[in-house]
């Protein structure tokens, strides 16, 4: 059944073509032989896999290694799994933002369905104390699943003696030194600082600083209007900070597609944040009681003042590779410090693997997960692979934004001929009926063939709407395939089955 499973996948990797494939990878991608732990003899205490880093792909790789047969070790210099993620990223910024939501919901909505308050409070240190615990039983549930898959964990800072050797200063004030036959970098990504401004997590933060502030700012401008400064934006502008994000580009989240884009700055404008645009910020003065910033036009002209008392850089982040010594095996990186792989997630140094944001592609957790589990199916003689023209993008805020495929304005520029379907939530009867039809479904799809090109989602629950699209273009399927799926009423998903009919045929409902 393993065999024919395996085969399945053979011919359906090569009906795609592989496209960003060279043929030797393709070659080597295509074994089908099993597993055996074939590999050169370095001493019994030797790992097949070891991995540097216990995020989101450090974690997932080790634990797919492990399953694969595979003796496997995880170092991880936090001494707690999840990495940025789980621990100062994704899970408590989500844990905030449901949380902020609930909040502003009692204090704005709540009278609309009959459910009224004397008065609503917010109890900040409750708040952080439900974010605190979800993180904590989350990182306990990883180190459960390392001991169920016999994964041994080491918790300590590692940097390379040898492509095959990591010694570790552990956590404990001991140092240790790792073998592996395979050694695979997932290390992450870190902040990208600004020039002239220092970090200090009290009154200028990154997202971890902003992930625990003691006390809600009367004034918070953030610096960087992509996926996370608008969350974060968001989470304290629901609980009462008057929030200015201020952008260097002419855009909020430049990747998005820009029909999208300019609905969703309007719903965060009527929500109360306020957006300077083409705007640099060149002075940073923490010596009163606040933040004093000096702006300028990003072209340049006459600068401003702008004070507030607490200032988020969120200006994306940059791959995690300090101390890790990989200059001395001689590791390749580009010229923005992400680390050079082929196909198979190799470095140019033999037994040395990279994956997730250390390496190009989308710095997105589930990106990372894919790349650990493509990684180390390669490494146990399978098939691996990821498409990252299909991975999906959410900004988890109140709506929800979503997408997958290409943009609009990708498409024009690809010269391809296409169709554009739309349909708006304000037409579907389950918004509707919750109260909740701020959004619509926007599908590209190619005009002669019917194949879908890109799919965006505004709604309070793009993030779950976005995977039926997902599945969709990783079969290559049609709009008129969507459409024809019966779809469960009322649902929200019912809208992308109307923006589907509106792409290849007309919509019912509106």
């Amino acid at each position: 059944m393993a065999m024919a499973s395996l085969a399945r996948r053979k011919a359906y990797l090569l009906s795609r073509n592989f496209s960003n494939t060279s043929s030797e990878a393709v070659r080597y991608s295509f074994s089908l032989t099993s597993f055996s732990r074939g590999f050169a003899s370095a001493g019994s205490d030797d790992n097949d896999v070891v991995v540097v880093g216990g995020g989101p792909g450090g974690y997932v790789a080790a634990i797919k290694a492990a399953q694969l047969g595979l003796k496997t070790t995880c170092i991880e210099k936090r001494g707690a799994l999840g990495g940025t993620c789980l621990n100062v990223g994704c899970i408590p910024s989500k844990a905030l933002l449901h949380s902020s939501h609930m909040y502003y919901e009692a204090k704005h909505a709540f009278s609309h369905h009959g459910v009224k308050f004397s008065d609503v409070e917010i109890d900040l240190p409750a708040m952080m104390s439900q974010k605190d615990k979800a993180v904590s039983n989350l990182t306990r549930g990883i180190e459960g699943l390392f001991k169920k898959n016999k994964v041994t964990y080491v918790k300590g800072y590692g940097k390379f003696i040898s492509p095959s050797e990591i010694s570790v200063d552990t956590i404990d004030g001991e140092n240790k030194v790792v073998k592996g036959k395979n050694i695979i970098i997932a290390t992450g990504s870190d902040v990208k600082s600004l020039p002239g401004i220092t970090i200090d997590e009290k009154k200028i933060v990154s997202s971890t600083g902003a992930l625990a502030l003691q006390e809600i700012p009367k004034k918070l401008v953030v610096v960087g209007a992509g996926y996370i400064g608008l969350e974060m934006g968001s989470v304290w502008g629901r609980l009462g900070s008057e929030v200015t994000v201020v952008e260097f580009g002419p855009d909020i989240v430049p990747s998005m597609d820009s029909e999208i884009r300019k609905q969703f700055q309007r719903s965060l404008e009527k929500q109360g944040m306020k957006f300077m645009l083409k705007t640099k910020v060149v002075g940073v003065d923490t010596s009163g009681d606040g933040v004093k910033l000096t702006l300028e036009p990003a072209s340049g002209g006459d600068q401003t003042s702008f004070e507030a008392d607490v200032v988020l850089v969120s200006a994306g982040r940059v791959p995690f590779t300090s101390g890790l010594d990989l200059d001395k095996i001689g590791v390749e990186m580009d010229k923005g410090g992400r680390i050079l792989v082929n196909e198979r997630f190799s470095t140019n140094v033999s037994g040395v693997y990279a994956i997730g944001d250390v390496i190009p592609g989308p710095m997105l957790a589930h990106k990372a997960e894919e790349d650990g589990v493509a990684c180390v199916e390669f490494l146990a003689g399978k098939v691996g692979h990821v498409d990252y023209d299909k991975v999906p993008g959410v900004v988890y805020t109140h709506p929800e934004v979503a997408s997958v495929g290409k943009t609009e304005e990708q498409v024009k520029a690809s010269g391809i001929a296409y169709r554009v379907g739309k349909f708006p939530f304000m037409a579907n009867s389950r918004a509707k009926a919750i109260d909740n039809a701020e959004g619509l479904v926007k599908i590209l799809a190619e005009k002669e063939t019917d194949k879908i090109l890109g799919v965006h989602i505004m709604a309070s629950n793009a993030g779950e709407l976005i995977h039926e699209a997902a599945i969709a273009l990783q079969y290559d399927a049609s709009s008129e395939d969507i459409a024809r799926v019966c779809h469960a009423h009322p649902t929200m998903s019912e809208a992308l089955k109307e923006a589907a009919m509106a792409t290849y045929d007309k919509p019912i409902h509106i």
